[in-house]
């Protein structure tokens, strides 16, 4: 009995000690330092959008079948190194497009993806603003970029640089960021590259 207790609490004490250790090193990864090149699809290790600083936390490839469909990188803003896709984070996603797809084509998936992720009274409020964000969507050709953002405030959307979007609406926000980065996402290998797992 001794030995079995005295087992016990050396075991307890020893993941007591271990669980902070292993938290405080997940929380404090770094982001990544240097630029990243995918399929030819070049992503910088920082971007400054406005007057803030976001570090890229991963990047990866999409495969659609056997298709190299786009790249991409996610970042977050600096201060903030543990992934937080779908919250108040100010974060962003980059997607680099190796073949032609047509605006249609952009909002109907966006639309299924979220009316598939969201109960159906959240979808219903966000159907108008989800609406005009669609709307905004333009045709791609290869080598062409989307970039969406949350910059605390707003959601932007751009093409190649050219702002196509802004709206104050978080939840909108998290929800088109779980497209790629949520629980149930377009790829779940391409979300954990995204998010550096």
């Amino acid at each position: 009995m001794f030995l079995s207790c005295t087992r016990g609490r050396l075991l307890l004490t020893a993941l007591v000690i271990a669980l902070p250790a292993a938290a405080a090193s997940a929380e404090s990864r770094p982001a990544e330092k240097e630029p990243v090149e995918v399929e030819g699809a070049r992503f910088a290790a920082t971007l400054e959008v406005g007057e803030r600083r976001y570090e890229r936390i991963g990047h990866g490839l999409f495969r659609y079948m056997i298709w190299d469909a786009y790249a991409g990188a996610y970042y977050q803003a600096a201060g903030y190194p543990r992934p937080a896709p779908q919250s108040e984070v100010p974060r962003r996603l980059e997607l680099e497009y190796f073949h032609a797809i047509e605006a249609g084509d952009f909002a109907e998936v966006t639309r299924e993806r979220i009316q598939k992720a969201l109960p159906g009274s959240e979808f219903a409020r966000l159907e108008s603003s989800l609406s005009a964000f669609n709307d905004r969507y333009r045709d791609v050709s290869p080598g062409d970029r989307y970039a969406l953002g949350w910059d605390g405030e707003a959601l932007t959307l751009a093409l190649n640089g050219e702002p196509l979007y802004s709206g104050g609406d978080q939840a909108l926000a998290s929800a088109l960021f779980g497209i790629w980065l949520g629980d149930d996402p377009l790829g779940d290998d391409f979300r954990d590259d995204l998010l550096g797992r």
